[in-house]
């Protein structure tokens, strides 16, 4: 295993490198041993290189900050902290999320590192997907992602912290756009300091890129002075797909019905739905609102066929995705009326004046109200003839 150190202290450098040499269950090449930051960064950078020791407090350029950087490019590289403080390490950094030792380096510390860094080595071409293979990726109800080498099998990426994961599905939902690292901060840390803030946020990130690697060049996650852009390739989303879809063919016709249904299908639950995302509810409702256009046209336009079965069910998925829709419980009425079953009329109107009593204190709208009195007042007319 190729292995480069970066540390500002000449004496620790030596150090680390003895007590890597005296590894002779392991094949390790010190290739490159660095002072300066920036020269280690080139190196590392123009050489093929396995593993990296950093450490954290390196001058003008924080180690937490060069790896992400270092990542950025090389996103299969393994990287271990080093640092001279065991608390400043594991809770203002959270570095449990990636692999750190604490000096002075103890040899036993040092060998489990590396046999582990061995073994990760080892299983990597196994656990990169085929290269050019479009995966699918949904992000109604949950995020979930088509395995690297199990088509058509979907599961939940597995992360070590729950603010790496939302900093991860922020990104996605800006995806192609900046996201600022102050407004990430601002979002996760607001109670930290920024000195310790920043470190927090680099880590995540590190645990990111190393969650995504399995993906290969799929996810890319660029590193600017202000923040980080998130660009994904031969991904499809179901969001985009569906959207797109609906957008695009806005219309109901006897050719696309079929479609429609095809496409609606993917709609299995609201825009991250099972995240407590507060940013996320912008983009829910937003989808939501196309969701129930999409869905009206559709029951409409059974209707103009008289296909009424279908667009009863059609117009009762609306009621339970959007209960407070006026227009599904009308609809509704007038179609039971048509099928001549008046339990049904009285007992949509009755939902609905129930719903919007206890919701809002309000009544049924004055033309479904006075609709429902006209056909009341002629049913009951009917019924004593």
């Amino acid at each position: 295993m190729k292995v480069i150190l970066v540390d500002d202290e000449p004496l620790a450098l030596k150090y680390l490198e003895r007590q890597l040499l005296k590894l002779d269950t392991i094949s390790i090449d010190v290739i490159g041993a660095y002072t300066n930051p920036f020269e280690g960064r080139k190196e590392i950078l123009s050489r093929d290189v396995d593993i990296v020791f950093l450490d954290i407090s390196l001058p003008e350029l924080n180690g937490i900050e060069l790896a992400e950087q270092l990542l950025e490019q090389k996103p299969h590289l393994c990287i271990v902290f080093v640092t001279g403080y065991h608390e400043y390490a594991v809770t203002a950094f959270e570095l449990n999320a990636v692999d750190y030792i604490v000096k002075p380096v103890q040899i036993d510390r040092v060998a489990k590192t590396m046999e582990r860094l061995r073994s990760r080595i080892a299983a990597r071409p196994e656990e990169v997907m085929e290269p050019n293979r479009k995966i699918r990726m949904t992000m109604f109800r949950q995020v979930m992602v088509e395995q690297p080498n199990d088509p058509g099998q979907f599961a939940m990426l597995h992360w070590r912290t729950t603010r790496a994961q939302e900093i991860f599905i922020y990104m996605l939902q800006h995806r192609g756009q900046l996201v600022r690292k102050s407004a990430l901060i601002d979002m996760l840390w607001p109670e930290f300091d920024m000195d310790k803030a920043y470190p927090q946020l680099y880590t995540a990130i590190y645990h990111i890129r190393k969650t995504l690697e399995p993906y290969d060049t799929r996810f890319q996650i660029t590193n600017t002075t202000e923040g980080y852009v998130l660009n994904i390739e031969d991904v499809q989303l179901d969001i985009e797909e569906w959207e797109n879809w609906f957008s695009s063919n806005p219309s109901v016709s006897a050719a696309s019905i079929d479609r429609h249904i095809e496409m609606m299908k993917l709609y299995t639950g609201d825009y991250l739905q099972e995240y407590d995302y507060w940013w996320a509810e912008g983009e829910r409702q937003r989808l939501k609102e196309l969701w129930l256009t999409s869905s009206l046209c559709m029951a409409d336009w059974y209707v103009e066929q008289e296909r009424m079965d279908e667009a009863i069910l059609c117009y009762s998925s609306i009621q339970r995705q959007h209960p407070m829709e006026e227009k599904a419980y009308f609809s509704l009425m007038k179609l039971y009326v048509m099928q001549d079953n008046p339990a049904q009329v009285h007992r949509q109107f009755a939902l609905l004046s129930q719903l919007l009593r206890d919701e809002m204190g309000e009544e049924p709208s004055p033309y479904i109200k006075k609709w429902y009195d006209e056909w009341n007042h002629g049913a009951h007319t009917e019924s004593l003839n």
